[in-house]
């Protein structure tokens, strides 16, 4: 596939627009057009060892889930493992191509494989996402009524007025006189220059309505998952299903106050990679993602809740097999696709 069309394909299998905002996705890295991808390597992490596995295998395109450019870099030289991986890309022409945040919000994402770990239940995301173009531009709609004789001079000042966009008129009759209704979208700064101008005129005004544009929510997307078992299990069968699903041999356990390794799990929340931010103030009798900080833990046991952390990666990196397979299906098997051998966590028990 031309690179292009692949990047198209891979924006629509997980829109970047629904990454969070601080993030850094879609395609980072691109060798000089026109280039044609045969073979799309999947990493959790990009590393050099990673990077060298890549070109062994000939890899024309890398899909690192973890983007490796992510705060700006100011130069490319020899000198930092982040910059060598961008040159050992070009050299090479392998496309860099990262979801990140984008992969934790879509419904056949990470954390809907994450939550498969705890065995049959429901799940809906802690963080709902919105609908990015629903509406495209502006968070309020303004309309109101003028008569011909104010009408050319008000528009005529909103038309200076920046961030205002779907501006209309229409032709309407108001306690029987013939008004032109004008409705138009605007932003929150541009809403009080709007505001402002018309509240000038009180004929103006006291006809004006405001609507706040909310933009819908997409269902089973977002951030972070609440899951709710099919039946209470014990805290020590879900450590022992989800060291299954992992396949690790170790987590780490924080009980909440008052629990046991009896104690039922009904309700968790997880979050895959670092999830202190999405979980927390979250009622649930668990919470499961890779890491956490010192004090957030100490926070949710003084709440009742059991913790489980399984390292960052090694919440995401099991993900792979199941992406490798989805996108066969997405891409009709047009091009081959390699799941890393060499991506692993760092941390290892010692």
């Amino acid at each position: 596939m031309n690179l292009r069309e692949l990047v198209s394909a891979l924006n629509d299998f997980a829109s970047p627009a629904l990454a969070e905002s601080w993030d850094n996705v879609g395609l980072l890295v691109e060798p000089s057009p026109p280039h044609t991808v045969k073979t799309l390597f999947l990493t959790n992490d990009l590393t050099e060892e990673v990077m060298e596995e890549a070109v062994q295998k000939k890899a024309d395109l890398v899909l690192s889930y973890h983007p490796r450019i992510f705060t700006p870099l100011k130069r490319v030289t020899w000198k930092t493992w982040k910059e060598r991986l961008v040159v050992r890309a070009l050299e090479n022409r392998i496309g860099i191509y990262s979801p990140h945040t984008a992969f934790d919000a879509i419904p056949h994402g990470v954390n809907n494989w994450l939550a498969k770990g705890l065995g049959s239940c429901t799940s809906v995301p802690l963080h709902p996402s919105t609908a990015p173009s629903s509406p495209a531009e502006g968070t309020h709609r303004v309309e109101f009524c003028a008569d011909a004789e104010h009408l050319d001079a008000v528009l005529f000042k909103i038309k200076d007025i920046p961030e205002i966009s779907c501006l209309t008129t229409l032709p309407a009759r108001v306690e029987g006189e013939e008004q032109t209704r004008v409705s138009l979208t605007c932003s929150q700064k541009a809403l009080l220059e709007v505001v402002a101008l018309l509240s000038q005129n009180s004929l103006l005004h006291h006809k004006t309505e405001i609507l706040l544009l909310q933009k819908p929510l997409l269902p089973h997307t977002g951030m972070g998952r609440l899951c709710t078992l099919s039946e209470p299990v014990s805290l020590s069968d879900i450590i022992k299903r989800i060291k299954g699903h992992l396949q690790l041999p170790h987590v780490r356990v924080a009980m909440g106050t008052g629990r046991t390794l009896e104690s039922p799990v009904k309700k968790a929340a997880l979050c895959a990679g670092s999830g202190s931010s999405v979980l927390k103030g979250t009622e649930a009798d668990l919470y499961l993602t890779g890491e956490m900080s010192h004090h957030d833990v100490l926070d949710a046991v003084a709440n009742g809740i059991s913790v489980i952390l399984c390292e960052h990666s090694n919440t995401e990196r099991g993900f792979l097999s199941e992406l490798r397979d989805a996108l066969a299906i997405h891409l009709q098997n047009k091009i081959d696709i390699i799941v890393s051998e060499k991506d692993r966590d760092p941390l290892q028990v010692a």
